[in-house]
C-alpha cells in the first residue's frame, strides 16, 4: 500500500501515511476532461485533478476567483478517489489523458519527476511568489529541482481526553518517553498510561488482579502508524527512517529503542490497544477517542473535523510526546504539480501560480480543511478553529520545531509492501524487535533496488 497524506480511504495503517493534510477522501468518480478550447467561449480548459472530495469545493471556489481574473482560462476539477488515484495515474499520463495539473503526495512524485512527466515548477514560476511552508516546499525538491507547489501540510500533536487526564491527575503537556520507561531517565509517559487505563473493574496495569482481557480505558494509542506514532518516535529517539540515499535505515540501536517501547505499550504494559485490532484498522484509536475510552490520542490536524464533530466531552491538544532527544514531529504534504505533457504550458504554468498565492489558497484555509502550504494563508486556518474554540498553534509548533522527513523515493512504496506485514507481526509480539526491523530494512530496502 502507498505511502500517502492522511485520508480515510487509508485508514488501515501500517505504512501508510494521511501522511493526513486533508479530510475524508472521495468514492465518486472523476468528471470527463472538456476539450483545451471550449467552443462556447473560446477559453482555454485546465484541469485540476486531487482525490479528496472534500477538499474539492474550496479548490472549486479557489477557481471561480481564478477565472474570474482570468476570463480566457477556464479551470475543470476532477476527483478521483484514493483507491483508483495511483493506478490510472500512470495510464492517464501514457494516454494522455491526465488532467493539466494533478495533486500528489511525497512517495509517488519522484517516479514521474525522473520520467520527465512533470513540469520544473522552479524554472516555471521562479522565485517571485508567496512564501511557502519551508518543509513542504522540501520534500518536493529532487536533484535541486523543484517539483512541487506545496498545498497542505500537517504535524502531529497530542488530543487529549480532559475528564479522563483530570481524573488521573496526568499533566498531558509535558510528557516524555525514555528508553524502558524509566522515570530515571525522564519517562513520565509510562506513569501516565498506566494512570489512565483501568479495566472493568477500575483497576490498572500496576494494581494486582488487572485484567488486561477486560480494558475499559486505554492509556496511549501505541501502533503500527508511520504518520502519528512510529516516525515520530524514531525522531525522538535520534534514529532515522531513511538514509540520504534513500534507502530504509530504521533498524540502529536507537530505532529498535523506539519501536521496543512501542510494542511493550501494547504487549508488556497494557496501556495501548491490541495490534489484533489496530493492525486491521488504523481508526479504531481515534473511535476508542471519541467514545471516551482513549485518554492519549496522537495524530494529526486531519482527524481535527471528525473529532470537534463527534466528540461529546471536552478534549483539548497539548504538545506531541518528547523523546530523548525533544519533540520530532513528521511534517508531510500534498503537493500540486504539472503535466509537462501539457498542450496548455501557458495556462497550466498560470494556474500553479495560482495555487501558490494567498489568494489561491484562502478557501482552503477559511474553511478549515487544512493547514495551506502558504505561510499568509494559515491564519485563516487557525481562525476558523479559534471560532470553535480549538487552538491549533500546537501544530504550528511541531512543523516550526525539530522534524522528521516523511517517506520519500521513486520506490519507497514497494518497499512498503515489504515492511508492513513485518511490523505489524512485530506489534502483534509475534517477532523481536530487533529481529523484526533487521528482516523488515533488508526486505524493503531489497524491494526498491
Amino acid at each position: 500500500m502507498a505511502f500517502g497524506t492522511r485520508v480515510r480511504a487509508i485508514a488501515v495503517v501500517a505504512l501508510t501515511v494521511a501522511l493526513a493534510a486533508c479530510s475524508p477522501s472521495s468514492d465518486s468518480s472523476s468528471s470527463e476532461p472538456s476539450e483545451a478550447l471550449t467552443a462556447d467561449t473560446g477559453a482555454t480548459t485546465v484541469t485540476f485533478r486531487l482525490w479528496d472530495e472534500v477538499a474539492a469545493p474550496a479548490y472549486e471556489e479557489s477557481f471561480d476567483a481564478f477565472m474570474a481574473q482570468h476570463p480566457d482560462i477556464k479551470v475543470q476539477v476532477e476527483v478521483v478517489p484514493w483507491a483508483d488515484y495511483w493506478e490510472r495515474l500512470p495510464l492517464d499520463l501514457q494516454s494522455g489523458d491526465m488532467a493539466d495539473v494533478f495533486w500528489t503526495n511525497t512517495s509517488n512524485f519522484g517516479r514521474y519527476a525522473d520520467n520527465g512527466n512533470l513540469i520544473d515548477v522552479g524554472a516555471a514560476l521562479g522565485s517571485d511568489h508567496d512564501e511557502w511552508t519551508e518543509s513542504v516546499v522540501a520534500l518536493y525538491e529532487r536533484d535541486g529541482t523543484l517539483w512541487g507547489v506545496p498545498q497542505l501540510w500537517d504535524s502531529i500533536a497530542l488530543y487529549y481526553n480532559k475528564d479522563l487526564v483530570d481524573a488521573a491527575g496526568v499533566d498531558p503537556t509535558t510528557l516524555t518517553w525514555a528508553p524502558g520507561g524509566d522515570p530515571a531517565a525522564g519517562d513520565t509517559l509510562l506513569a501516565a498510561a498506566q494512570a489512565l487505563t483501568t479495566d472493568s473493574a477500575g483497576l490498572r496495569p500496576t494494581d494486582e488482579g488487572f485484567n488486561k482481557d477486560s480494558r475499559a480505558t486505554f492509556g496511549f494509542n501505541a501502533q503500527a502508524d508511520l504518520q502519528a506514532i512510529y516516525l515520530d518516535w524514531l525522531g525522538s529517539a535520534g534514529a532515522i527512517f531513511q538514509d540520504e540515499d534513500g534507502a530504509f535505515a530504521f533498524a540502529s540501536p536507537e530505532g529498535v529503542a523506539a519501536f521496543q517501547y512501542l510494542v511493550d505499550m501494547v504487549n508488556t504494559w497494557y496501556v495501548a490497544p491490541s495490534a489484533a485490532d489496530t493492525n486491521t484498522n488504523g481508526d479504531i484509536t481515534r473511535d476508542l477517542f471519541l467514545q471516551g475510552k482513549l485518554a492519549l490520542f496522537q495524530s494529526g490536524p486531519y482527524n481535527l473535523k471528525t473529532i470537534a464533530d463527534n466528540a461529546t466531552f471536552e478534549w483539548g491538544l497539548a504538545p506531541m510526546v518528547a523523546g530523548p532527544e525533544g519533540r520530532v514531529s513528521v511534517v508531510h504534504g500534498v503537493a500540486a504539480v504539472g503535466n509537462a505533457d501539457t498542450e496548455n504550458m501557458s495556462a497550466t504554468v498560470d494556474v500553479l501560480k495560482w495555487l501558490g498565492s494567498v489568494e489561491g489558497q484562502s478557501a482552503l484555509a477559511s474553511r478549515g480543511i487544512a493547514f495551506p502550504g502558504v505561510v499568509d494563508a494559515q491564519q485563516a486556518f487557525v481562525d476558523y478553529w479559534n471560532e470553535r474554540g480549538v487552538d491549533v498553534q500546537v501544530f504550528i509548533d511541531a512543523a516550526n520545531g525539530s522534524t522528521i522527513p516523511a517517506p520519500v523515493g521513486p520506490n519507497v512504496n514497494a518497499g512498503a509492501n515489504e515492511i508492513t506485514p513485518i511490523l505489524q507481526e512485530m506489534f502483534l509480539g509475534t517477532l523481536p524487535v530487533a529481529e523484526a526491523l533487521e528482516q523488515a530494512q533488508e526486505a524493503g530496502n531489497a524491494a526498491m533496488e
